[in-house]
């Protein structure tokens, strides 16, 4: 796959339909690579008319790895939180934004649709927020505002994901890993099946195995704290998409973006978790092409 420099970083990408398109930015949350985005769901964004990129965030995938700065400090982070003073993160959620924003660039791509999924939604509503210049419309998906009043994850969610990652060289171990997180997680309604599933998560394995990045890439969603002041300040069509059934972000999270987002739409999905199941294909290209429909209707009417 192709690479390009932004905002002082290699981030690898792909891109899917012809460049004369709009363009569909998806950004991926909290330690997904690129390939967490179903290819279906990339093509079938492609059959209605759009051109859609996807790419690693940094510490995750093939993009830059931020080694120097090792395992982040949770405590320390937490505690500054409390206490009400600024978190020493190795990086923050900003910071991600302008990655996408410098993806866009090193496609000369003025504006786009942009869609994030879970910490990607965090992002992509930072995006809309901090570069509104660079945004179309916003797709948030699975994900939140940051604010500390809203019910936290079920405990068996939070019991995977914070679970010790499996030993680098057993490879086994670390599917097994992934299969329970994901299983865990995934949607009760729109269950992949676990050949399916097996494969995919062996298929990131193989790519790039590197928890020390997610831990990195949580400690900038903890110090980003809460972004509904700033989500007040997003002037473009928004659409937030949440699964009822979410166990990792509950759906309060979905509700309080939506209402923190002047205009924005919602969209709750009985039976739907935290994952990216094929099945929900159409689901997920219907929520993203509806605030590009919006988009498009407003620049019409300008």
């Amino acid at each position: 796959m192709p690479q390009v420099q932004a905002n002082g970083i290699i981030i690898e990408y792909e891109s899917f339909g012809p460049e004369d398109r709009e363009t569909v930015l998806l950004i991926m949350g909290l330690g997904g690579q690129l390939t967490v985005w179903q290819e279906e769901l990339c093509h079938e964004l492609v059959e209605r008319g759009y051109r859609v990129v996807r790419f690693d965030n940094r510490d995750a995938g093939l993009s830059t790895k931020f080694d120097e700065a090792g395992m982040p400090d949770m405590a320390a982070i937490f505690g500054a939180l409390m206490t009400g003073a600024k978190p020493a993160a190795p990086y923050s959620l900003d910071d991600m934004a302008a990655d996408a924003v410098g993806v866009l660039d090193a496609l000369e791509v003025e504006r786009a649709h942009i869609v994030g999924a879970s910490m990607g939604g965090m992002i992509a509503q930072l995006v809309a927020a901090n570069h509104p210049e660079r945004a179309l419309s916003l797709t948030s998906i699975m994900s939140t505002t940051g604010n500390p009043a809203l019910p936290q994850a079920k405990p068996e969610a939070m019991e995977v994901l914070m679970a010790p990652a499996a030993p680098a060289d057993d490879i086994e171990a670390i599917v097994a890993r992934g299969m329970k997180t994901w299983t865990t997680i995934g949607s009760p309604g729109y269950r992949t099946d676990e050949k399916t599933l097996r494969e995919w998560v062996l298929r990131d394995a193989r790519r790039s195995f590197y928890p020390v990045g997610t831990a990195r890439q949580m400690a900038a969603i903890v110090a980003n704290g809460d972004r509904r002041e700033k989500l007040k300040n997003i002037a473009v069509p928004a659409v937030v998409l949440h699964g009822a059934d979410d166990p990792l972000v509950p759906v309060e999270g979905g509700k309080d973006t939506a209402e923190s987002i002047p205009g924005a739409e919602l969209r709750i999905v009985p039976g739907m978790g935290h994952d990216f199941p094929v099945s929900l294909v159409q689901v997920f290209a219907d929520a993203i092409t509806a605030a590009a429909s919006r988009a498009a209707a407003s620049k019409a009417a300008e």
